[in-house]
């Protein structure tokens, strides 16, 4: 990936500079010095999901990318994290109020406990619930966003490089295959 220059576009979405958005965290972030790459994942991930957190406490629409993340908050107050490659998602924020984030992290990896999965049909966005199978379908949701992002996410990444981003745990996931 290559530099983002301070005048550019931040590459978050949000439409603003990218020295007036993300690069002061991202200059905070790098203070704290974390050299291992699963450290700086996750504090990038974590400040994301805190953005888009305090987003929906906001009640403003937003939608954000960080690799395989997508986020997303509406005017109601929801987030949610998306990831792309497995069709996963977890709610962030349920009517403004900030849900606790279930991650799972070690010396190696990250693991985000995802609560459902996500599909896209007749421009609409369903998650169906790992624990009790139930669909819902969101009408709230930035579907085309959604939809471009995952087109670009494929169309920048081989499948293998995207393949080896995940651990296979034997978990729902496994089991919903």
């Amino acid at each position: 990936m290559g530099k983002i220059g301070r005048n550019q576009p931040c590459p978050c979405g949000s439409g603003r500079k990218h020295k007036h958005c993300c690069l002061p965290a991202q200059r905070t972030a790098a203070n704290d010095n974390p050299t291992d790459p699963v450290d700086q994942m996750k504090v990038s991930l974590m400040a994301a999901i805190e953005k888009i957190q305090g987003k929906a406490s906001e009640k403003k629409e937003v939608f954000n990318e960080l690799g395989v993340f997508l986020f997303y908050s509406d005017q109601e107050g929801d987030a949610w994290l998306l990831e792309a490659t497995e069709s996963d998602a977890v709610q962030l924020s349920r009517g403004g109020e900030r849900l606790e984030v279930p991650i799972d992290e070690n010396p190696e990896t990250i693991e985000i406990n995802f609560s459902h999965t996500f599909a896209i049909r007749d421009r609409q966005l369903f998650l169906t619930s790992y624990a009790d199978k139930t669909e819902t379908r969101f009408d709230r949701a930035p579907v085309q966003q959604i939809r471009a992002a995952v087109r670009r996410l494929y169309k920048r990444y081989p499948k293998e490089m995207l393949a080896q981003m995940h651990v296979e745990s034997g978990g729902p996931e496994a089991e919903a295959e």
